[in-house]
């Protein structure tokens, strides 16, 4: 993948509006809203009661990691499940005092 495009972790719906529920995905910046997407990272269900996040931790943070750019959906969701801060974690131990 060239280091010049912005991939964006993005929700999509994949139900009728009337029971929403979400996949959060990996998509090219340069792909339409609801076109294709690189990887299908994990599931959001708003209508459970606690909400049902189900992300898979070790994609998302390697995608993090190559750069990507969470939508604010997206960053809410990774900060609910503890990946957000774990992310912060590891580039702040990159990056020299």
């Amino acid at each position: 993948m060239r280091s010049d495009r912005r991939v964006p972790f993005a929700g999509r719906g994949t139900n009728p509006p009337s029971s929403p529920s979400f996949r959060v995905v990996v998509a090219d910046q340069r792909s339409p809203r609801d076109g294709r997407f690189v990887e299908i990272l994990g599931n959001y269900n708003p209508l459970t009661n606690p909400s049902q996040i189900e992300l898979d931790e070790e994609r998302s943070l390697h995608w993090l990691a190559k750069g990507a750019q969470p939508s604010a959906s997206a960053t809410a969701l990774l900060k609910r499940t503890g990946i957000w801060q774990k992310h912060k974690q590891a580039t702040a131990k990159k990056r020299p005092a």
